[in-house]
């Protein structure tokens, strides 16, 4: 597992908001990335778990699961409230949705389809917009956009980290 538990790690977004086209950038890029990490894998090899959590299927169908929230998020900004919607801290999105039981072809598409549908949502919006303002309800921190787009990029990489971890566990 990562060495560093996602729910243990605290954020300082301290870079300036014309960095939003970078950072955009990199939330784009996520589906490829899953998709380049899960091809040539079996089904045994994507479905399986080394015991101590999600298969790789799994890891990626968390990230789909999760692009509900950030979306929702999106619309909090939009809105202007002071409060983001909080995560479901229990992933029950995530385990009822049986990920290991659907063609990994279909996760990878949704995937794909809902980042480029956020991404769409964010190339319109001007610098002021990614400026806006709300706290994060787990970490308690008044959030850029643009922090929270970064900060879903971080929650990308933890997963990727974990996805890397399970293939080299596989020997792959």
């Amino acid at each position: 597992m990562a060495k560093w538990p996602w729910i243990e790690r605290r954020f300082t977004f301290d870079f300036p908001v014309t960095k939003h086209p970078d950072i955009v950038e990199r939330f784009r890029g996520l589906p490829a990335r899953i998709e380049e990490r899960a091809r040539g894998l079996t089904r045994d090899q994507l479905t399986r778990s080394d015991g101590r959590g999600w298969s790789i299927q799994e890891n990626i169908g968390h990230l789909l699961a999760l692009e509900s929230l950030f979306d929702g998020r999106l619309d909090d900004f939009a809105a202007g409230k002071p409060e983001l919607r909080p995560a479901d801290m229990q992933n029950l999105a995530t385990t009822q949705a049986n990920y290991n039981a659907r063609e990994i072809a279909l996760v990878l598409a949704d995937l794909r389809a809902a980042r480029f549908a956020q991404c769409a949502r964010l190339e319109v919006l001007s610098e002021s917009d990614f400026a806006r303002v709300s706290v994060h309800p787990r970490l308690k921190m008044p959030m850029r956009l643009i922090d929270a787009v970064c900060f879903v990029c971080e929650h990308d990489d933890y997963h990727m980290a974990r996805i890397a971890e399970l293939r080299r566990g596989l020997g792959v």
